[in-house]
């Protein structure tokens, strides 16, 4: 492990890679799995650990909660220095979502109506979210989640007009501000798969300094606690470096308006879900380093970018984490060695 290897982000040191739980079957195989891949990326020196309510129906949160407690325990890490994210937002069921729904919270619930719930599979309301939270800190065993993020928020611009779709986000926003009051969370964000990539005449489309607005409004006097945005970059997916977003008349990539609006960038998806494998030209592999697998280029690739915090991937099995934590004790590329990588790749 080297010091470059790690990034500040507000009060925290986050690792330029992280370790995702997204994939895999819900059961218990991929369960000892999952968790024995965290435990060894921790111990590999990733602080940076991500997952999401629905992930595997809950399981994911469960064993990031026990991969934590056994390290925790072993002493061989301490809880302040490891950063826990996880997200909410899609139903965690994968039987019958709205049937799940409907139990859980419109039988419950009278402030939860039907309307709340998007595309059968999404909400947003602060009585849901609030819920959500809790059953995620009780899945992951902590008092305190580092960066709660709502999950694909975008998911709501299908089915709900621009200006109610402002009004369920602020009030989102409101929630977790009051999340973060309480110590339930640290800070938040938006973890996205369309919202910053696609183009401003896309229907999903989200521009970051409106919606950093909006958490200032949620927020009161006091300063928002809006602090990360996620979204997919890598080589097969570059839009980030593009500009769709504005800030004030100008045009920036998402990137660039985020280190404006001082929000850290997180990616996920950053080998593609190993379908870059096999696919690296051989320049451009060549740039990034003559000795590194393909999966190794491709994550080289990604935490080198300027503006990106961390570079998120998942894994299950343990020699995949092994080949990928090979590059916690190598550097980043200098901002020069990342340009030049990108001309080698046109």
């Amino acid at each position: 492990m080297i010091k470059e290897s790690y990034r500040p982000a507000g009060d925290l040191h986050i690792s330029t890679l992280g370790i995702g739980t997204y994939l895999g079957d819900p059961d218990d195989r991929t369960d000892r799995l999952v968790t024995e891949a965290v435990l060894e990326s921790v111990r590999g020196g990733v602080n940076l650990i991500d997952t999401a309510i629905n992930y595997r129906y809950q399981r994911a949160e469960k064993c990031v909660g026990a991969a934590l407690q056994k390290a925790i325990e072993a002493g061989e890490v301490q809880r302040d220095e490891i950063v826990v994210c996880t997200k909410g937002g899609f139903v965690p069921t994968g039987d019958d979502p709205s049937a799940w729904f409907d139990k859980e919270y419109l039988q419950k619930n009278q402030d939860i109506q039907k309307a709340d719930l998007v595309a059968g599979c999404h909400c947003m309301h602060p009585e849901y979210l609030r819920d959500q939270l809790d059953r995620s800190l009780k899945n992951l065993g902590l008092e305190t989640i580092d960066v709660y993020y709502l999950h694909n928020p975008e998911t709501q611009l299908r089915a709900v007009k621009p200006k109610e779709y402002s009004a369920r986000l602020r009030a989102a926003f409101e929630t977790l501000e009051q999340a973060c009051d309480q110590g339930k969370i640290g800070c938040y964000g938006l973890a996205t798969w369309n919202a910053f990539r696609v183009p401003p005449d896309q229907h999903d489309y989200m521009n970051l300094a409106d919606i950093k607005k909006l958490a200032k409004k949620a927020s009161g006097k006091k300063p928002d606690r809006l602090r990360y945005v996620q979204l997919p970059f890598n080589l097969a997916m570059p839009e980030a470096l593009l500009a769709t977003q504005k800030i004030g008349k100008e045009e920036v990539p998402v990137l660039e308006a985020a280190r404006q609006l001082k929000i850290e960038v997180v990616s996920s998806a950053s080998i593609c879900q190993g379908q870059i494998i096999g696919q690296i030209p051989e320049a451009l592999g060549e740039a990034l380093g003559r000795d590194l697998t393909d999966a190794q280029r491709a994550l080289q690739f990604t935490r080198s970018t300027p503006g990106l915090t961390s570079a998120l991937v998942g894994m299950k099995a343990i020699e995949h984490v092994k080949e990928n934590l090979a590059l916690i004790k190598m550097a980043p590329l200098e901002t020069d060695a990342y340009l030049a990588s990108l001309q080698s790749a046109t």
